[in-house]
Protein backbone atom coordinates (compact mmCIF):
# COMPACT_ATOMS: atom_id res chain seq x y z
CA UNK A 1 0.00 0.00 0.00
CA UNK A 2 1.58 3.35 -0.99
CA UNK A 3 0.06 7.02 -0.06
CA UNK A 4 0.79 9.97 -2.44
CA UNK A 5 1.64 13.40 -1.55
CA UNK A 6 -0.46 15.90 -2.56
CA UNK A 7 -0.24 19.67 -3.19
CA UNK A 8 -3.19 20.73 -1.13
CA UNK A 9 -6.11 23.23 -1.25
CA UNK A 10 -4.51 26.56 -0.03
CA UNK A 11 -7.12 28.86 -0.65
CA UNK A 12 -9.16 30.32 -2.86
CA UNK A 13 -7.80 31.82 -6.18
CA UNK A 14 -4.56 29.54 -5.27
CA UNK A 15 -3.85 27.44 -8.42
CA UNK A 16 -0.03 27.09 -8.06
CA UNK A 17 2.83 26.57 -5.47
CA UNK A 18 6.61 26.24 -5.33
CA UNK A 19 8.07 23.59 -3.30
CA UNK A 20 10.29 25.51 -0.77
CA UNK A 21 12.05 22.19 0.42
CA UNK A 22 11.54 19.10 1.58
CA UNK A 23 11.45 17.97 5.51
CA UNK A 24 12.56 14.82 5.25
CA UNK A 25 15.05 12.53 2.95
CA UNK A 26 14.08 9.92 0.85
CA UNK A 27 14.46 6.77 2.80
CA UNK A 28 12.86 8.15 5.57
CA UNK A 29 10.10 6.50 7.90
CA UNK A 30 8.22 9.20 8.93
CA UNK A 31 4.73 9.14 11.31
CA UNK A 32 1.45 9.67 9.81
CA UNK A 33 0.66 13.54 9.77
CA UNK A 34 4.43 14.44 10.10
CA UNK A 35 4.82 17.57 7.85
CA UNK A 36 7.28 16.27 5.04
CA UNK A 37 7.65 18.93 2.52
CA UNK A 38 7.56 22.52 2.35
CA UNK A 39 5.49 24.36 0.05
CA UNK A 40 4.80 28.19 -0.66
CA UNK A 41 1.92 29.92 -2.10
CA UNK A 42 1.45 33.62 -3.03
CA UNK A 43 0.16 34.39 0.53
CA UNK A 44 2.22 32.07 2.89
CA UNK A 45 3.96 29.07 3.55
CA UNK A 46 1.95 25.94 3.96
CA UNK A 47 3.90 22.47 5.17
CA UNK A 48 2.11 19.32 4.00
CA UNK A 49 1.82 16.30 6.09
CA UNK A 50 2.20 12.49 5.39
CA UNK A 51 -0.97 10.76 4.19
CA UNK A 52 0.47 7.50 5.90
CA UNK A 53 2.80 5.91 7.59
CA UNK A 54 5.99 4.72 5.84
CA UNK A 55 9.10 5.50 4.10
CA UNK A 56 9.42 8.07 1.82
CA UNK A 57 10.19 6.38 -1.36
CA UNK A 58 10.12 9.45 -4.00
CA UNK A 59 9.89 12.49 -4.53
CA UNK A 60 7.89 13.86 -7.89
CA UNK A 61 8.82 17.84 -7.51
CA UNK A 62 12.00 18.91 -6.25
CA UNK A 63 13.08 22.69 -4.39
CA UNK A 64 12.00 25.80 -6.44
CA UNK A 65 9.94 23.51 -8.83
CA UNK A 66 6.07 25.19 -9.53
CA UNK A 67 3.50 22.44 -9.06
CA UNK A 68 -0.41 23.19 -9.46
CA UNK A 69 -3.04 21.91 -6.68
CA UNK A 70 -3.70 18.20 -6.40
CA UNK A 71 -0.45 17.44 -7.96
CA UNK A 72 1.59 14.83 -6.90
CA UNK A 73 4.71 15.00 -4.71
CA UNK A 74 5.96 11.99 -3.56
CA UNK A 75 5.08 8.73 -2.82
CA UNK A 76 4.47 7.10 0.66
CA UNK A 77 5.21 3.54 0.77
CA UNK A 78 2.63 1.99 3.87
CA UNK A 79 5.28 0.53 6.66
CA UNK A 80 5.49 -0.04 9.96
CA UNK A 81 8.58 1.67 12.31
CA UNK A 82 11.95 0.40 12.20
CA UNK A 83 12.53 -0.97 15.59
CA UNK A 84 15.21 0.76 17.67
CA UNK A 85 15.53 3.42 14.16
CA UNK A 86 15.30 6.84 14.62
CA UNK A 87 11.74 8.43 12.95
CA UNK A 88 10.32 11.85 11.66
CA UNK A 89 7.66 11.84 13.85
CA UNK A 90 4.53 14.60 13.94
CA UNK A 91 4.79 17.76 16.05
CA UNK A 92 3.51 18.28 19.35
CA UNK A 93 0.24 20.04 19.59
CA UNK A 94 0.81 23.04 21.12
CA UNK A 95 -0.10 23.68 25.11
CA UNK A 96 -3.68 25.52 24.66
CA UNK A 97 -3.88 26.28 28.44
CA UNK A 98 0.07 27.64 28.40
CA UNK A 99 1.85 31.17 27.67
CA UNK A 100 4.81 29.31 26.29
CA UNK A 101 6.68 31.48 23.12
CA UNK A 102 3.90 34.50 24.29
CA UNK A 103 6.40 37.41 24.47
CA UNK A 104 5.62 40.49 26.25
CA UNK A 105 5.84 43.71 24.17
CA UNK A 106 9.36 45.33 24.99
CA UNK A 107 10.73 41.81 24.76
CA UNK A 108 8.54 41.57 21.01
CA UNK A 109 10.34 44.55 20.04
CA UNK A 110 13.98 43.29 21.00
CA UNK A 111 12.83 39.92 19.39
CA UNK A 112 11.84 42.26 15.89
CA UNK A 113 14.74 43.47 16.00
CA UNK A 114 16.94 40.74 15.91
CA UNK A 115 14.72 38.85 13.59
CA UNK A 116 13.69 35.91 16.21
CA UNK A 117 10.81 34.22 16.39
CA UNK A 118 9.39 33.98 20.39
CA UNK A 119 8.72 30.53 20.20
CA UNK A 120 12.28 30.47 19.58
CA UNK A 121 13.09 31.19 23.02
CA UNK A 122 12.86 30.02 26.65
CA UNK A 123 10.74 32.23 28.57
CA UNK A 124 11.38 33.24 32.72
CA UNK A 125 7.86 35.00 32.68
CA UNK A 126 4.70 34.16 34.59
CA UNK A 127 3.79 30.42 32.26
CA UNK A 128 6.47 30.87 30.26
CA UNK A 129 6.20 34.38 29.04
CA UNK A 130 8.80 35.83 27.37
CA UNK A 131 10.46 38.63 29.09
CA UNK A 132 12.67 41.61 28.35
CA UNK A 133 15.80 40.32 29.85
CA UNK A 134 15.05 36.85 28.07
CA UNK A 135 14.95 38.83 24.56
CA UNK A 136 17.94 40.18 25.18
CA UNK A 137 19.99 37.40 26.12
CA UNK A 138 18.54 35.48 22.99
CA UNK A 139 19.71 38.59 20.61
CA UNK A 140 22.95 38.70 22.08
CA UNK A 141 23.55 34.90 21.68
CA UNK A 142 22.55 35.11 18.46
CA UNK A 143 24.70 37.96 17.48
CA UNK A 144 27.78 35.58 18.65
CA UNK A 145 26.67 32.99 16.34
CA UNK A 146 28.78 33.05 12.74
CA UNK A 147 26.94 34.65 9.44
CA UNK A 148 24.90 31.31 7.72
CA UNK A 149 26.41 30.75 4.50
CA UNK A 150 24.11 32.14 1.50
CA UNK A 151 21.61 30.42 -0.54
CA UNK A 152 22.66 28.04 -3.14
CA UNK A 153 20.44 30.29 -5.29
CA UNK A 154 22.49 33.70 -4.46
CA UNK A 155 24.87 34.50 -6.88
CA UNK A 156 27.81 37.16 -7.02
CA UNK A 157 28.59 38.87 -10.12
CA UNK A 158 31.61 40.55 -10.50
CA UNK A 159 32.09 44.57 -11.70
CA UNK A 160 35.29 45.43 -11.71
CA UNK A 161 36.86 45.85 -8.06
CA UNK A 162 33.34 45.59 -6.98
CA UNK A 163 30.77 42.83 -6.67
CA UNK A 164 26.97 42.29 -6.54
CA UNK A 165 24.89 39.95 -5.19
CA UNK A 166 21.54 38.54 -6.99
CA UNK A 167 19.00 36.91 -5.17
CA UNK A 168 15.82 35.76 -6.42
CA UNK A 169 12.63 37.49 -5.09
CA UNK A 170 10.58 34.81 -3.22
CA UNK A 171 7.42 33.72 -4.56
CA UNK A 172 5.74 36.02 -1.61
CA UNK A 173 8.21 38.85 -2.19
CA UNK A 174 7.11 38.70 -5.75
CA UNK A 175 3.04 38.71 -5.15
CA UNK A 176 3.41 41.24 -2.89
CA UNK A 177 5.57 43.88 -5.21
CA UNK A 178 2.57 42.70 -7.58
CA UNK A 179 -0.29 43.95 -5.66
CA UNK A 180 1.26 47.41 -4.40
CA UNK A 181 1.80 48.45 -8.08
CA UNK A 182 -1.48 47.28 -8.93
CA UNK A 183 -2.92 49.16 -5.99
CA UNK A 184 -1.64 52.43 -7.16
CA UNK A 185 -2.71 51.66 -10.59
CA UNK A 186 -6.40 50.85 -10.75
CA UNK A 187 -7.40 52.65 -7.77
CA UNK A 188 -7.41 56.68 -7.13
CA UNK A 189 -5.51 56.97 -4.10
CA UNK A 190 -4.68 59.80 -1.78
CA UNK A 191 -3.26 60.28 1.72
CA UNK A 192 -4.73 62.62 4.85
CA UNK A 193 -3.30 63.19 8.11
CA UNK A 194 -4.20 64.23 11.64
CA UNK A 195 -2.62 63.87 15.09
CA UNK A 196 -3.21 62.53 18.35
CA UNK A 197 -2.63 62.83 21.75
CA UNK A 198 -2.06 60.10 23.79
CA UNK A 199 -2.02 61.38 26.91
CA UNK A 200 -5.72 59.13 27.75
CA UNK A 201 -4.99 56.06 26.59
CA UNK A 202 -0.71 56.02 27.66
CA UNK A 203 -2.81 56.79 31.45
CA UNK A 204 -5.37 54.51 30.97
CA UNK A 205 -2.54 51.26 30.13
CA UNK A 206 -0.30 52.59 33.08
CA UNK A 207 -3.26 52.33 35.52
CA UNK A 208 -4.40 48.93 34.71
CA UNK A 209 -1.47 47.52 33.44
CA UNK A 210 -0.73 45.13 35.98
CA UNK A 211 -4.04 43.67 36.81
CA UNK A 212 -4.67 43.48 32.91
CA UNK A 213 -1.88 41.31 32.25
CA UNK A 214 -2.59 39.03 35.37
CA UNK A 215 -6.60 38.58 34.28
CA UNK A 216 -5.80 37.98 30.16
CA UNK A 217 -2.15 36.77 30.21
CA UNK A 218 -0.84 40.04 28.03
CA UNK A 219 -0.38 43.29 27.98
CA UNK A 220 -2.53 46.43 26.91
CA UNK A 221 -1.05 47.26 23.89
CA UNK A 222 -2.45 50.53 21.59
CA UNK A 223 -3.56 48.47 18.50
CA UNK A 224 -6.43 47.29 20.28
CA UNK A 225 -7.46 50.73 20.76
CA UNK A 226 -6.99 51.22 17.51
CA UNK A 227 -9.03 48.62 15.99
CA UNK A 228 -12.07 49.57 18.37
CA UNK A 229 -11.68 53.46 17.15
CA UNK A 230 -11.31 52.43 13.47
CA UNK A 231 -15.04 50.45 13.58
CA UNK A 232 -16.47 53.54 15.07
CA UNK A 233 -14.79 55.43 11.81
CA UNK A 234 -16.09 53.03 9.90
CA UNK A 235 -19.80 52.96 11.36
CA UNK A 236 -19.81 57.07 10.53
CA UNK A 237 -18.04 56.73 7.07
CA UNK A 238 -18.95 53.47 5.45
CA UNK A 239 -17.76 54.05 2.08
CA UNK A 240 -14.21 53.56 3.97
CA UNK A 241 -15.70 49.53 4.18
CA UNK A 242 -16.60 49.41 1.18
CA UNK A 243 -14.93 48.09 -2.49
CA UNK A 244 -15.65 48.93 -6.08
CA UNK A 245 -16.59 45.84 -7.60
CA UNK A 246 -16.96 46.28 -11.56
CA UNK A 247 -19.44 49.51 -11.55
CA UNK A 248 -21.18 48.87 -8.32
CA UNK A 249 -20.22 49.64 -4.82
CA UNK A 250 -20.06 46.83 -2.05
CA UNK A 251 -20.83 48.19 1.53
CA UNK A 252 -19.96 45.48 3.53
CA UNK A 253 -22.13 45.51 6.94
CA UNK A 254 -19.00 43.94 9.18
CA UNK A 255 -15.85 44.73 10.05
CA UNK A 256 -13.09 42.10 9.56
CA UNK A 257 -9.97 44.28 9.78
CA UNK A 258 -6.83 43.53 8.44
CA UNK A 259 -3.28 43.69 10.55
CA UNK A 260 0.06 44.63 9.14
CA UNK A 261 2.48 42.38 10.63
CA UNK A 262 6.36 41.60 9.50
CA UNK A 263 7.23 37.98 8.94
CA UNK A 264 10.40 36.46 7.94
CA UNK A 265 9.70 36.42 4.30
CA UNK A 266 8.14 39.79 4.26
CA UNK A 267 4.86 41.83 5.64
CA UNK A 268 1.57 40.19 5.40
CA UNK A 269 -2.10 41.54 6.69
CA UNK A 270 -3.58 39.00 8.44
CA UNK A 271 -7.58 39.31 9.24
CA UNK A 272 -9.49 40.39 12.45
CA UNK A 273 -13.07 39.18 11.40
CA UNK A 274 -15.85 40.44 12.85
CA UNK A 275 -13.45 42.69 14.74
CA UNK A 276 -16.62 44.65 16.25
CA UNK A 277 -17.58 41.57 18.55
CA UNK A 278 -13.76 41.16 20.04
CA UNK A 279 -12.77 42.37 23.42
CA UNK A 280 -9.57 44.66 24.00
CA UNK A 281 -7.77 41.44 25.24
CA UNK A 282 -9.26 38.93 22.32
CA UNK A 283 -7.47 41.74 19.71
CA UNK A 284 -4.43 41.61 21.60
CA UNK A 285 -4.36 37.79 21.83
CA UNK A 286 -5.29 37.54 18.11
CA UNK A 287 -2.74 40.00 16.75
CA UNK A 288 0.22 38.26 19.38
CA UNK A 289 -0.62 34.91 17.68
CA UNK A 290 -0.48 36.38 13.92
CA UNK A 291 2.93 37.96 14.91
CA UNK A 292 4.00 34.17 16.08
CA UNK A 293 2.74 32.60 13.17
CA UNK A 294 4.50 35.07 10.91
CA UNK A 295 7.79 34.86 12.08
CA UNK A 296 7.55 30.98 11.80
CA UNK A 297 6.13 30.93 8.33
CA UNK A 298 3.21 29.34 9.53
CA UNK A 299 0.55 32.06 8.45
CA UNK A 300 -2.14 30.02 6.30
CA UNK A 301 -4.28 31.84 3.06
CA UNK A 302 -7.28 31.80 5.37
CA UNK A 303 -5.75 33.81 7.72
CA UNK A 304 -5.05 36.68 5.20
CA UNK A 305 -8.41 36.13 3.01
CA UNK A 306 -10.90 38.84 2.88
CA UNK A 307 -10.56 42.05 5.41
CA UNK A 308 -12.65 45.41 4.69
CA UNK A 309 -10.23 47.84 6.06
CA UNK A 310 -5.98 47.75 6.99
CA UNK A 311 -3.84 48.84 9.98
CA UNK A 312 -0.21 49.37 9.73
CA UNK A 313 1.75 50.68 12.40
CA UNK A 314 4.92 51.59 11.05
CA UNK A 315 5.91 53.33 14.18
CA UNK A 316 7.30 50.34 15.78
CA UNK A 317 10.13 50.42 13.56
CA UNK A 318 10.47 54.33 14.30
CA UNK A 319 8.87 56.01 11.26
CA UNK A 320 7.35 59.65 12.01
CA UNK A 321 4.98 59.97 9.45
CA UNK A 322 4.55 57.98 6.01
CA UNK A 323 1.70 57.49 3.46
CA UNK A 324 0.51 54.06 3.49
CA UNK A 325 -0.83 52.17 0.47
CA UNK A 326 -4.33 50.19 0.38
CA UNK A 327 -4.16 46.49 -0.06
CA UNK A 328 -7.05 45.70 -2.89
CA UNK A 329 -9.78 45.27 -2.99
CA UNK A 330 -10.08 47.56 0.51
CA UNK A 331 -10.62 51.22 -0.32
CA UNK A 332 -8.83 52.43 2.78
CA UNK A 333 -5.75 52.11 5.35
CA UNK A 334 -5.02 53.76 8.29
CA UNK A 335 -0.98 54.43 9.08
CA UNK A 336 -0.11 54.51 12.89
CA UNK A 337 3.19 56.37 13.61
CA UNK A 338 6.19 56.93 16.37
CA UNK A 339 4.88 58.50 19.74
CA UNK A 340 6.83 61.74 20.27
CA UNK A 341 7.05 64.51 22.73
CA UNK A 342 6.01 67.13 20.78
CA UNK A 343 5.29 71.33 22.15
CA UNK A 344 1.43 71.67 21.59
CA UNK A 345 -0.92 74.51 22.65
CA UNK A 346 -3.62 73.68 25.50
CA UNK A 347 -5.62 76.14 27.24
CA UNK A 348 -3.56 79.07 25.75
CA UNK A 349 -0.03 76.97 27.26
CA UNK A 350 2.45 75.61 25.41
CA UNK A 351 2.69 72.10 26.89
CA UNK A 352 4.99 69.07 26.67
CA UNK A 353 2.25 65.75 24.81
CA UNK A 354 2.74 62.33 23.52
CA UNK A 355 1.74 62.71 19.91
CA UNK A 356 1.50 60.33 17.41
CA UNK A 357 0.69 61.47 13.46
CA UNK A 358 -1.93 59.28 11.85
CA UNK A 359 -2.61 59.17 8.03
CA UNK A 360 -5.51 57.64 5.93
CA UNK A 361 -4.94 56.09 2.25
CA UNK A 362 -8.48 56.04 0.55
CA UNK A 363 -9.84 55.19 -2.88
CA UNK A 364 -11.22 58.61 -4.19
CA UNK A 365 -13.57 56.80 -6.56
CA UNK A 366 -16.03 56.16 -3.91
CA UNK A 367 -14.80 58.04 -0.47
CA UNK A 368 -14.55 61.79 -0.45
CA UNK A 369 -12.11 63.68 1.09
CA UNK A 370 -14.33 65.04 3.39
CA UNK A 371 -15.37 61.87 4.90
CA UNK A 372 -11.52 60.88 4.96
CA UNK A 373 -10.55 63.43 6.93
CA UNK A 374 -13.88 62.94 9.49
CA UNK A 375 -13.12 59.75 9.54
CA UNK A 376 -9.78 60.82 11.24
CA UNK A 377 -11.49 62.83 13.37
CA UNK A 378 -13.68 60.14 14.93
CA UNK A 379 -10.60 58.44 15.36
CA UNK A 380 -8.91 60.87 16.69
CA UNK A 381 -12.03 61.72 19.36
CA UNK A 382 -12.47 57.99 20.25
CA UNK A 383 -8.09 57.27 21.18
CA UNK A 384 -7.96 60.93 22.74
CA UNK A 385 -11.28 59.95 25.03
CA UNK A 386 -11.57 56.45 25.51
CA UNK A 387 -14.71 56.34 27.39
CA UNK A 388 -15.99 57.13 23.74
CA UNK A 389 -15.39 53.73 22.49
CA UNK A 390 -17.34 52.22 25.42
CA UNK A 391 -20.34 54.38 25.02
CA UNK A 392 -20.47 54.72 20.93
CA UNK A 393 -20.62 58.50 20.95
Amino acid sequence: MSGEILVPSVGESINEVVISRWLVEVGTYVAQDTPVVEVETEKATVEVPAPIAGILKSVAKNQDDVAEIGAVLGQIEAADAPEGAAAAAPAEAPSTGGSEGVAMPAAQRVLDQAGIAADQVKGSGLGGRVLKEDAVAAAKAQATKPAPAAPAATRSVPTGDRAEEVVPMTRLRRTIAKRLVEAQQNAALLTTVNEIDMTAVMDLRARFKQRYLDEHGIKLGFMSFFVKAVIEGLKAYPALNAEVRGDDIVYKHYFDIGVAVGGGKGLVVPVLRNAESMSFAEIELQIAEFGRKAKAGKIMPDDLSGGSFSITNGGVYGSLLSTPIINPPQSGILGMHNIVERPVGLNGAVVLRPMMYVAVTYDHRIVDGREAVGFLIRIKECVENPERILLEV
